[in-house]
């Protein structure tokens, strides 16, 4: 990297070199929090396909259902039956979207190359969820502008992805391996995430963000 690249999320000129990793470049932004990879490092869209390809998400697998839960839970408590649902990002085997209509939430799926209906796009829900899938925005400002339109006033917004801790050596992280994570985010990117939206923020859990969209 010859010169300094802006935050793809918060667009600042503040960013530095992080690291070098797994034939990768990763930047820090000091405004937001974001680690990001080069962009002119991101994988092609065949690549990306073919690595998604290989995840074994089988809504039939309890252990993949108990994952789930750590945003499932904490958001079944925010959301009433019969709020309508968006799992955007849902990957090859969708499942939350399943267990959330089983719990009587209604949960449509979208996913740019799974289930890639912009129908799903065309309307506005009670909640959309993101499970480990921010991780993978090539655009993290317009996807999250994206996910503000989804969302009805008052709607909550699911994040589910590792957050980075300060005190691991960024390239030992196992997080960093995968080609197809290119945004990395800490605590306080959540939080830079909620005051850019107007949105409030609960961290329930471990790498598990609640946005709430102000009501009307």
């Amino acid at each position: 990297m010859s010169e300094a690249l802006r935050c793809p999320l918060c667009s600042s000129p503040d960013t530095r070199p992080l690291a070098r990793a797994y034939g990768r470049d990763f930047v820090d932004c000091a405004t937001c929090g974001l680690a990001f990879v080069d962009p002119a490092q991101h994988p092609a869209a065949d690549e990306e396909r073919a690595r998604y390809q290989l995840h074994r998400n089988d809504p039939a697998d309890a252990g993949y259902r108990e994952f789930l839960s750590r945003l499932l839970d904490p958001l079944l408590e925010r959301v009433p039956p019969g709020a309508e649902g968006l799992d955007y990002g849902s990957g090859p085997g969708p499942t939350l979207s399943r267990m959330l209509t089983e719990a009587g939430r209604p949960t449509a799926d979208y996913d740019p190359y799974f289930a890639p209906g912009e129908h799903a796009l065309a309307r506005t829900y009670d909640f959309v969820t993101c499970t480990e899938t921010v991780e993978h925005f090539f655009d993290p400002a317009a996807e999250f502008e994206r996910l503000d339109r989804l969302l009805r006033p008052g709607g909550w917004l699911g994040v589910m992805t590792t957050l980075r801790d300060d005190a691991r050596a960024f390239a030992d992280w196992w997080y960093v391996r995968d080609p197809t994570h290119v945004c990395f985010y800490a605590p306080r990117t959540m939080e830079w995430i909620a005051r850019a939206h107007a949105w409030r923020v609960e961290l329930p859990r471990p790498n598990v963000a609640l946005f709430r969209k102000a009501a009307a």
